[in-house]
């Protein structure tokens, strides 16, 4: 049976047992983060992409407070109740906890993932939490973005189309 979508969401006393009951199982827990504030091909892409390198995909998401000292006070354009439950309605994503720090340092030390992935450009040493990775035996790797697909990009189309 398939998991619900409000099963999927988690907070950080409920994401310390499921983590435990996924090792449990044997589950590699592989962990990524963003804003994925209006989702779109890339981001779906990517969590396809990011879930293959394991069994249990975890997204750490940037709650609203966050977004704004990241990206500005124009953003996030969707709600993080909207953002949560959009990704956690993809069959790829496992689960979804929000963080309201600027990185996910703190979540990554709670949850230990086995996998930590990045999307872009990011060597092992830029990304976040990969020291915690390492010491535990697990991977960190960067996954290439898809060019032309960024919430940025889609912003600035908007704006640009009520000219």
């Amino acid at each position: 049976m398939l998991p619900t979508i409000t099963s999927k969401i988690f907070n950080w006393e409920t994401i310390s047992i499921q983590m435990m009951e996924w090792k449990k199982n044997g589950k590699s827990v592989v962990f990524t983060n963003g804003c994925f504030d209006i989702l779109h091909y890339g981001h779906v892409h990517y969590l396809a992409e990011a879930k293959a390198l394991g069994d249990r995909l975890l997204i750490g998401l940037n709650a609203d407070v966050s977004v704004r000292r990241l990206k500005g006070k124009h953003r996030p354009i969707n709600s993080e109740q909207s953002r949560q439950y959009l990704l956690a309605a993809l069959q790829c994503v496992d689960g979804v906890i929000l963080f309201e720090e600027d990185t996910p340092y703190n979540l990554i030390q709670l949850v230990q993932p086995d996998v930590l992935v990045k999307g872009g450009d990011w060597t092992t040493e830029q990304i976040v939490g990969a020291d915690i990775v390492l010491k535990n035996g697990g991977i960190v790797q960067s996954l290439a973005f898809i060019d032309g697909y960024s919430t940025t990009n889609i912003e600035s189309k908007i704006r640009n189309s009520k000219t």
